[in-house]
């Protein structure tokens, strides 16, 4: 597999250039043709010479999309191809206020949640922070039609666990929040964990303002563990910690996220501890609808008894939603669509 070209930052598109002997404005040109989503081989404005150059030493085209599906609710759903072949899946969703794309940061992932089909094989992979960023690049260029921008916000939420691949992760968000760049705002970016306690401090001193969502999914160790190996390492006590200190750090309010398991995590009790855990705190709840994954036996919560667990957390002073469900008809939950995809289950 050859190097990422997308990797690179402005100032090291200029230094590429220079080494390979063209004129330094040729970096506007290159770095502006791949962020308008093109392949090495398609930028107009690059001299056939220049172009076979970086093919020797650069992927043409990192990430394509091999199949798209398209949600009754105008979700499209992405399957992508990598240059070596591995496949990652990735979420366009269409809301009022422009289009959000859910993006992955690794090839399957190891952090072993059982209601999510990304760690039904294991980690694969790090994605490098060029591949990351192609997602969003050929994405963008589907749906700009014109404008500046076809992708408005991003979420780190797609396969793999954005904070077990830190370095690349962090030097995607200051590539993608770069003014030469797609110049997305970092407030327009939110970044989903399931706790890893040392990168949250880490990604706090960042000067990266993003939007911070740490998936809870249960109110004590214990019972958090039984779908969350990660449990066993980082207790609820330490996550909260570092939430904290990162609201101080940024002043950017923190996310929790809540899938609501029949059995598991959304009685009565339930609601009272989260509410005990919670109350006062600069955060707000996102309750989830759980997308079922055959391979396991949990069950999701129905409608009714959905609101009236977000009506318990609503009457004991949280900020809560019950987020929409969007996607489900297209396999619209982390994971699923590549484990179909390599199970040949299109």
């Amino acid at each position: 597999m050859k190097e990422i070209l997308q990797d690179l930052n402005y100032a090291g598109a200029e230094e590429l250039v220079l080494s390979l002997g063209e004129k330094k404005f040729r970096a506007k040109q290159l770095f502006d043709g791949i962020n308008k989503g093109k392949r090495l081989s398609e930028i107009p404005a690059l001299s056939a010479d220049f172009k076979a150059k970086l093919l020797e030493r650069f992927e043409d085209c990192p990430v394509e999309i091999i199949k798209t599906y398209f949600g009754a609710d105008g979700t499209e759903k992405y399957l992508f191809r990598l240059a070596d072949g591995n496949i990652i899946e990735g979420v366009l969703m269409k809301y009022k206020y422009g289009n959000t794309q859910c993006v992955s940061t690794q090839v399957g992932c190891r952090m072993g949640c059982k209601f999510c089909a990304s760690t039904l094989n294991g980690r694969i992979r790090d994605l490098s922070a060029g591949e990351i960023l192609s997602q969003v690049l050929v994405v963008n260029a589907l749906h700009a039609q014109g404008k500046t921008r076809g992708v408005t916000n991003i979420v780190l939420m797609g396969s793999g666990e954005p904070l077990d691949n830190y370095d690349n992760v962090i030097k995607f968000l200051r590539n993608v929040t770069a003014e030469e760049g797609l110049n997305i705002s970092a407030r327009n970016i939110s970044l989903s964990t399931c706790g890893l306690v040392e990168r949250m401090y880490d990604l706090a001193k960042e000067g990266l303002p993003i939007n911070l969502t740490v998936s809870l999914h249960n109110t004590t160790d214990e019972e958090r563990a039984r779908t969350m190996p990660i449990a066993k390492k980082y207790k609820i006590k330490d996550i909260l910690d570092a939430c904290s200190n990162y609201f101080e750090k940024t002043g950017r309010r923190y996310i929790f996220e809540y899938s609501l398991i029949e059995g598991e995590n959304c009685d009565a009790r339930h609601a009272e501890e989260l509410i005990q855990l919670l109350k006062g705190r600069p955060c707000h709840v996102n309750l989830i609808r759980l997308n079922e994954v055959k391979e396991r036996n949990l069950k999701a919560l129905g409608d009714k008894q959905a609101y009236r667990f977000l009506g318990l957390l609503e009457k004991g002073g949280l900020s809560a939603t019950l987020r929409r469900q969007i996607g489900s008809d297209i396999g619209g939950a982390c994971g699923q669509l590549r484990a179909g995809y390599l199970d040949g289950e299109e």
